[in-house]
């Protein structure tokens, strides 16, 4: 039976409860899988336009919260590796995990970026932002100044929920060089698609070999049966 809407991310099935390649393609969900194979269902969202193309969407403020302890796991199974000294989370949704990493990696606090400028933040510690599913709502992206001292010098990990066309994670990048830091690795709960590797090369090329996702979905493309199919891009 197809899931109804409340039902989506809320638990990871055994390995091979889902056909991840089915021969009529996917209908109204997508079965991405965490590294140790268990799977989750993810609904198909249609993009605007034409409607030939959808991703596979995930909120997790809206996930249970043992899908997020999950995602939480799998990510900083990923971050140990880096031996990150801070955790940096991306609002608005990578701030839940963001928290779950850094407590897994034994860290007494997190910083989070912000969207809402408070008086004493200063523009110049700011960037643009705008993601996939509100390319019509930009934000400004703010990093409290107070918080730098936690960050000069130490080995800094993003973490956010999500990375699709790049255009977030890019921003994050850009105004943490603005306060000379670079960070060692991006954690987040989902890839996207590759489209964010393009956009992330143009400002580093070699980052995205230290990206990481604890799950991975492709975008999707309608095919003349009415299912719809993996592309590249």
């Amino acid at each position: 039976m197809p899931l109804a809407p409340h039902q989506f991310w809320q638990t990871f099935y055994p390995v091979g409860t889902f056909d991840v390649a089915p021969a009529d393609g996917f209908r109204d969900l997508y079965p991405a899988s965490l590294p140790d194979g268990r799977q989750i269902a993810l609904p198909v969202r249609v993009l605007p336009g034409d409607g030939s193309r959808a991703v596979a969407s995930m909120i997790v403020n809206q996930a249970s919260f043992a899908v997020e302890d999950a995602l939480s796991d799998a990510m900083a199974a990923y971050a140990r590796a880096y031996a990150p000294e801070i955790v940096i989370g991306v609002p608005t949704l990578g701030l839940p995990l963001a928290n779950g990493v850094a407590r897994r990696l034994g860290h007494e606090r997190m910083v989070a970026l912000g969207t809402s400028r408070k008086f004493w933040y200063s523009e110049e510690l700011s960037e643009p932002m705008s993601s996939i599913t509100s390319p019509e709502h930009a934000k400004r992206l703010y990093l409290d100044p107070r918080m730098l001292p936690l960050l000069e010098g130490r080995r800094v990990l993003v973490v956010d929920d999500v990375v699709s066309s790049g255009t977030s994670m890019l921003a994050v990048l850009k105004l943490l060089a603005k306060a000379g830091i670079r960070p060692v690795a991006a954690v987040f709960g989902m890839l996207q698609g590759d489209v964010w590797r393009q956009a992330l090369a143009e400002f580093d090329p070699a980052f995205a070999a230290h990206v990481h996702g604890a799950i991975a979905s492709p975008r999707l493309t309608l095919g003349s049966d009415g299912g719809w199919r993996s592309i590249a891009s």
